[in-house]
Parts: C-alpha cells; sequence; structure tokens
C-alpha cells in the first residue's frame, strides 16, 4: 500500500561522496538458474534442463530489459543528491510517474519533495553490498527469457530494474498500452532496511517476483487476451491504474488475476518455501490455510461485485482488522492471494499457463466445473 515516508537526515551525504563509483555486474543472458520444477514434478522441466548454449535466440520483444541501476547509482555518487534525484526522475518521468501514481503518491501533490528527501538521503550501504556480491541482471534476463517461452509471449514487455522509495517490493504497469514488469532492489538486498522500509528480501527471490508481474502484463495486454482486465486497460487508452483499474473489475477477476500470477512464479522460480510465492511469511501462510473455509465463504458472495474496497479487502496490506472482519474472524491481509491460486489450480493443471493468462474468469472457472465434476 502506498505510504508517506518520513523525512531522514542527510549525514549519510559525505560518507557516499567519498566512495567511488558503483557500477552493476553484467553477464551472458543464456545464465540459468536449475531447480527443479516444484509445481508439477512429475512434468519433464525442459526451461531448466535444456543445456546452457542450446537456448533459442530471444525474440524482438523478449529484448526490453531496462536497467535503471546505473542512473541510480549517479544519483549516490552526486554531491547534491536532491537535485540528482529530480533530474532521474525527469529522465524517467513515463515509467516514474505511473509507479508514483499506482504505488506511492501524486507526484504533482505537497508531500513528493518529502519522500524524494528521504529516499535520496538514506544510507544505502546494503543496497550496494548487494550489487558488488549479485549479479541482478543475469537473475532478471532468466526470469525474462523463461517467460517468454513458458507464458508464449506476444507482445512487447519492458522488464526493469530500479530503486524505488520504500513502496512495493514489485509491480506492474501499464502505460500506452504497453506493459511492464518492475522490481524494487531496495526490497532484495537480503538485509531488512528501516530507513529505506527495505523488507529484507534475498536477491534470489527477484526472479521469483518479475515472473509475477511479468503475468500480469500478458494478461492486461496481450492481443489474445479475452480477460476483463485487459477489456477495462483497453477502455483506459492503455493505461493501468491500481486504483481506478481495481475499482472496476469484479472480485473473480481480481482474485484469479494474482492466483495465476503466483502459478506463474512457481513454475518459473521453484524450489522457494511456500508461502514466499504469496509474499507471507511462514506464521501468516499457516493462518491463511487454517482459514481457507472462512475465505472462501467470505468471498463467495462478492465474487461478481466491483469495488476497491473489495480488493483492498483481500489483496492489500496495511488495511484495518475492522475490514478485514468476518463472521466473527478477521481475515489475515493478502488472503485473496491463497484463495486466487485455489480457484486457478484446476484450470493451470488442465490448460497451461499460457492459456490460461489469455483466458476470461469464466473460462477458467469453467474448466474447474468441469474437473470437479468428473473428479
Amino acid at each position: 500500500m502506498p505510504a508517506l515516508l518520513a523525512s531522514r537526515g542527510d549525514g549519510v551525504v559525505a560518507r557516499h561522496a567519498a566512495r567511488p563509483p558503483l557500477a552493476v555486474r553484467h553477464v551472458t543472458p543464456s545464465t540459468r538458474i536449475r531447480k527443479k520444477n516444484s509445481l508439477y514434478p512429475n512434468r519433464p522441466d525442459e526451461l531448466s534442463s535444456r543445456p546452457i548454449g542450446r537456448v533459442p535466440p530471444p525474440r524482438p520483444w523478449l529484448l526490453m530489459l531496462i536497467n535503471l541501476i546505473p542512473d541510480y547509482l549517479s544519483v549516490l555518487n552526486s554531491r547534491d543528491r536532491i537535485a540528482a534525484y529530480l533530474r532521474y526522475f525527469d529522465a524517467h518521468r513515463p515509467l516514474l510517474t505511473a509507479y508514483w501514481h499506482n504505488y506511492v503518491l501524486d507526484p504533482d501533490g505537497p508531500h513528493f519533495l518529502d519522500v524524494v528527501r528521504a529516499t535520496a538521503l538514506a544510507d544505502r550501504e546494503d543496497l550496494t553490498a548487494m550489487l558488488e556480491r549479485s549479479d541482478v541482471v543475469a537473475l532478471a534476463r532468466s526470469a525474462e527469457e523463461q517467460c517468454a517461452e513458458l507464458l508464449a509471449v506476444d507482445m512487447p514487455v519492458d522488464v526493469v530494474l530500479m530503486v524505488g522509495v520504500g513502496a512495493a517490493n514489485a509491480g506492474e504497469l501499464v502505460v500506452g498500452g504497453k506493459g511492464t514488469a518492475f522490481v524494487c532492489l531496495e526490497h532484495f538486498t537480503g538485509v531488512a532496511n528501516a530507513e529505506t522500509q527495505g523488507l529484507g528480501l534475498d536477491p534470489e527471490l527477484i526472479p521469483l517476483w518479475l515472473a509475477h508481474e511479468i503475468a500480469h502484463a500478458v494478461r492486461y495486454t496481450s492481443p489474445t487476451s479475452r480477460s476483463e482486465l485487459a477489456r477495462l486497460v483497453a477502455e483506459a487508452d492503455g493505461y493501468y491504474s491500481y486504483w481506478e483499474t481495481g475499482r472496476r473489475a469484479s472480485l473473480r477477476e481480481l482474485l484469479l488475476n494474482e492466483g495465476l500470477a503466483v502459478h506463474t512464479s512457481r513454475a518459473i522460480s521453484p524450489g522457494h518455501a511456500a508461502w514466499e510465492y504469496f509474499g507471507y511469511g511462514r506464521r501468516q501462510f499457516a493462518r491463511v490455510r487454517e482459514l481457507e473455509p472462512v475465505i472462501q465463504r467470505a468471498a463467495s458472495t462478492d465474487l461478481d461485485r466491483s469495488g476497491l474496497g473489495l480488493r483492498l479487502r483481500y489483496l492489500s496490506g496495511g488495511v484495518s482488522d475492522q475490514a478485514r472482519a468476518t463472521d466473527r474472524f478477521v481475515l489475515p491481509e493478502r488472503s485473496g492471494y491463497y484463495l486466487g491460486a485455489r480457484m486457478a489450480e484446476p484450470a493451470v493443471a488442465a490448460r497451461g499457463l499460457a492459456w490460461c493468462l489469455r483466458a476470461s474468469a469464466q473460462e477458467l472457472m469453467g474448466v474447474a466445473d468441469s474437473a470437479a465434476a468428473t473428479a
């Protein structure tokens, strides 16, 4: 959820100004992460077992990796970080404006400079240390290549590595009809950072979250998508808004949208703890599973309704207990990710992810109903 960040001091400026400029390591994009397919353990894992060197040439729309990290490191190496961040924002205004509108706050509003100041002056030792030991470009390329094949990507998608302002760890955007999947690396340093609001996630989770967001981009922008969200994005002249698009989409569509993204991340980046695919902690995951019948019953009467409150109740963090209360229980935050994955599971097993990401909610539930009838 968007949150206003507190202003921080500037005591770290001189310490960073004395550091030599940093760079991000690059390797060839054929480097692969080889892990067992934990979602479908009996299915041959063609992506992970194909020998390096036999990867087919990337299709033109695959070559869309946008690495903003060098530009952000220039901000850190500047004597006036605030002015440098404003130049960085202007240089990437279409992308960053959409990011701020969807995940932070209005960049034309009165609190923009407060957040810029806090972001620009924060201590980034954890970020720079992570970049020195991890090849984030190779991790992103791996996810990008595998998604292009598994999801039969048929439209341009920008994959963006960036440093955000402590809001979302990853997200999706659509601007001018073109989908974008991004990760914010301040959350993937392996060390929680209260000053930057970094979550301390392992950088090895970058492919998991990029796959999740690429799946959303496919559902919203593929020319063969029959999804409700694709229709709403088209009606908004090719723009996706967490708030406006989310307000208009049915709860059924929103749940399936997140559930399909969870299945995509499992297939692309297997081997992680089950709760990590949902963005849960271990205890939260256990509680969601325990309350699954309650969550299903609560959502069942709302599936065909739309409204921003429904999205916030089932799919957002930072929502009050009162807003998530039902039948003497309080639904765990973001419980809809788990429910959506369960709803999408029969269709994914029967038809595969490429078809499911483009299918309407009615088509997906029709496969589930058929599977239940023949079970």
